[in-house]
This record gives C-alpha cells, sequence and structure tokens, in this order.
C-alpha cells in the first residue's frame, strides 16, 4: 500500500547530529524523504504544520507482553492488532511481541502467530519476539509460571526460532543454568540477544556468561541478584560490565526514583533500553485480569499477583520517558538514547530506525519539551493526532 507524502512543517527536528530549529520534513513511501525546508512539493500532499514542536524518532519497546485487553499469548491477530493499534498513542512505534513462561504448545501457537502477522498502516510496528522464559530460574521466576519452567534446550529453541519464521530476536534466560556456555554461544552466534533476566546468577556467573556471550539485561533490578557487598550480583555486573545494555522500567514501581538515579548516574545513557514489559490491561480501567494463566489484580498505578508479587507493568513509554528526563542530568537527547537509538542498534535496525535521517523509516513523533505528544506517525502513516 502507498502512503501518500507528507510535509511537516514549523518544527525543530532532533536528528543524529543536532537539533534543527524552525525546519521541516518530507516524507515520502514511509520513508524520511527529505530534511530542512522544501520550495517545490509534491502533489497531493498532506501537510502538518508542527507549531514549534519537536520532531523525534519513534520509541521502541522491546519487552512489551499486552496493552488494550489483549496479549502476545492470546496467540490471534486480533490480539497484535489491538496492541498495536494503541500503542502509538504513548509515542511506540515499534515494538517485540513477548512471549512468557507457558506450556509449550502455547508458546508455539504465539510464535506462530507473530511469524504469519502482517503489519498495517498505522500502527506500531511488530519487529520480532522476545522469548522471556521458559529457561530461568524458578527462585526468580517472579510472575513467571512456575510450572513450565525448563532448562535451556538447543532443540527446543532451534524448533521455535522455526516456527517463529526466525523472528525470536532476544531470549531472556538463566545464565546460572547454562555453566559451560553452549546454549548461549549457539543462540548468539544466530544474532539473538541473549539477556540475563529472572537469574540467581553471580557476579562471576555473569562475568563468565558475558564471555559466553550475554549481552543485556532483562527489566534491571527486578527478578534477579542485586547489590551487596560481597557479591554486586547481576545488578552489578550490569553496572560494571560495559558489554551490557540493560532494560529499564522507569514506572517507579519496579525501580524507585533513586535507585533510577543511581541507575542513570552510573551505567549512563549510552547503555539502558527503556521498556514498559506492559500486560494486557494497560490502558484499561481497575480490575482483575490474567498474566501467563494466572490472575493479576491491576490498581491505579500497578499490576501484582494475589500475593503481591509484581506482574508486568501498565506503564506507558511516554511515562518512562518522562520519569527518566525528570532525573537530574538528563537531557532529552539521552531520553531518545534510551528508548529509540539504543533499542534500534542492540536489535540490528539501526540502518532503518531509531533516528532521523534521510532513507530511514518515517517513525516519527511530534512532542514539546515535556515530552507531550501531538503527533504520532509510523513508516510514513499518522497514527495519532491530539485532537
Amino acid at each position: 500500500m502507498q502512503t501518500s507524502p507528507i510535509y511537516i512543517k514549523n518544527v525543530s527536528i532532533l536528528t543524529e547530529e543536532t537539533i534543527m530549529e524552525d525546519s521541516a520534513l518530507l516524507l515520502e513511501s514511509g520513508k524520511i524523504s527529505k530534511i530542512g525546508k522544501q520550495s517545490a512539493l509534491p502533489d497531493e500532499i498532506q501537510e502538518i504544520d508542527g507549531k514549534g514542536k519537536i520532531v523525534i524518532p519513534g520509541f521502541i519497546d522491546g519487552h512489551i507482553h499486552g496493552a488494550n485487553g489483549a496479549d502476545v499469548m492470546d496467540a490471534s491477530n486480533t490480539a497484535l492488532d489491538s496492541i498495536a493499534s494503541v500503542l502509538p498513542r504513548e509515542g511506540t512505534t515499534s515494538f517485540l511481541a513477548t512471549t512468557i513462561t507457558q506450556s509449550p504448545e502455547n508458546i508455539e501457537k504465539a510464535l506462530k502467530t507473530v511469524s504469519a502477522y502482517k503489519n498495517k498502516p498505522g500502527q506500531a510496528e511488530v519487529i520480532g519476539v522476545h522469548l522471556e522464559g521458559p529457561f530461568i530460574e524458578k527462585s526468580k521466576a517472579g510472575a513467571q509460571p512456575h510450572a513450565y519452567i525448563m532448562e535451556p534446550s538447543i532443540e527446543q529453541f532451534e524448533e521455535w526460532q522455526k516456527l517463529s519464521g526466525d523472528k525470536i530476536k532476544t531470549i531472556t534466560m538463566a545464565p546460572e543454568h547454562d555453566p559451560d556456555g553452549t546454549f548461549i554461544r549457539h543462540v548468539s552466534d544466530q544474532g539473538v540477544i541473549v539477556s540475563a533476566g529472572h537469574t540467581n546468577s553471580s557476579f562471576s556467573d555473569m562475568k563468565q556468561a558475558v564471555e559466553h556471550g550475554v549481552k543485556q539485561v532483562t527489566h534491571l533490578c527486578n527478578a534477579m541478584t542485586g547489590l551487596h557487598h560481597r557479591d554486586v550480583g547481576t545488578v552489578g555486573a550490569a553496572f560494571m560490565l560495559h558489554e551490557l545494555r540493560a532494560e529499564l522500567i522507569a514506572d517507579g514501581i519496579h525501580i524507585s526514583k533513586e535507585m533510577l538515579q543511581l541507575v542513570y548516574k552510573t551505567m549512563g545513557s549510552e547503555r539502558l533500553l527503556l521498556i514498559t514489559d506492559s500486560m494486557r490491561a494497560k490502558c484499561l480501567q481497575q480490575g482483575r485480569y490474567e498474566l501467563g494463566g494466572q490472575p493479576v489484580v491491576v490498581t491505579e498505578d500497578r499490576a501484582v499477583l494475589e500475593d503481591g508479587t509484581l506482574a508486568g507493568s501498565i506503564l506507558k513509554m511516554r511515562d518512562g520517558a518522562k520519569q527518566m528526563l525528570d532525573l537530574d542530568g538528563v537531557t532529552l537527547q539521552e531520553v531518545i538514547e534510551m528508548a529509540s537509538v539504543n533499542p534500534a542498534k542492540q536489535l540490528g535496525l539501526y540502518d532503518r530506525k531509531g533516528s532521523i535521517t534521510v532513507g530511514k523509516d518515517a517513525d516519527l513523533l511530534l512532542v514539546d519539551r515535556q515530552l507531550h505528544i501531538t503527533s504520532a506517525i509510523c513508516r510514513g502513516e499518522v497514527a495519532f493526532r491530539e485532537e
């Protein structure tokens, strides 16, 4: 489907190098075709007057289970459509559909659905799968169902990757369950990001895991060994091992504001990946829902299992970005680095996403300096526009 050209004028543009004041953008065939004011424009063009707003790259959520009443594990096109249609409102223009520890049959259904799914114009793009579990540590399961946790299996991974159409881009696993690194090396050699999560790893375990190919930490500080003065654990490894990038749920609940400040001060913006880890109740009313077949209670600001364990989040990406912007020393450019640039680089997509450059996908947001979103554009189609 051919998209009509869009001309966005009277805006500042946050490019890779600078902020271009009083500028404009031309979008054609879903791509950024020109940056800067144009004297001659194509016929039948749609004009958007930015009225002094800032144009930034769309956010990339590398870890999201659901939203708007739908979950990736529903294993249906309707569910993926429901998630993809609502995400641009919060600034997310592409995402990894994230599974949860469940029966192999249910995981397979979800993977087959993503494999066959066709992204629609004006929706956030499904750029692959984040396989969270089932190769995790039971003592750090969090909201992952214990009954379906299993040991790392190359054969099982290969079967799932084939069913997904090679769309598994990230896998969360507990590195201590692969001490010799056979599984980690195999998966990493295929270009899949191995992320340490739901893990009881010590610092030495993590150091060894990085040598085997682990490149990321899943929802930093949650469901992992924390900082201790005798062993700094997985969190300390994220701080100290510069080969690692770390996901961050910046909702002030999974990580307190003080810890967010410490993480930023220790790691800097260049190694952080903002995520939501949101579940189906995001965008809905408070009440009772489910995650991975388990009952979840959603209140005004959080989702928990019946025993009080945090069960994903109801965080919107724009709100996580605002939380980071409110920290001491964090600039708008650094927020974009954490929410757009780093995820694109980590997933090997920086040639087409993550920044505003001629030839890249027209995944864009119009925002003010407080990150209030007035418009979202997904691959050259207006996906959201504030009334």
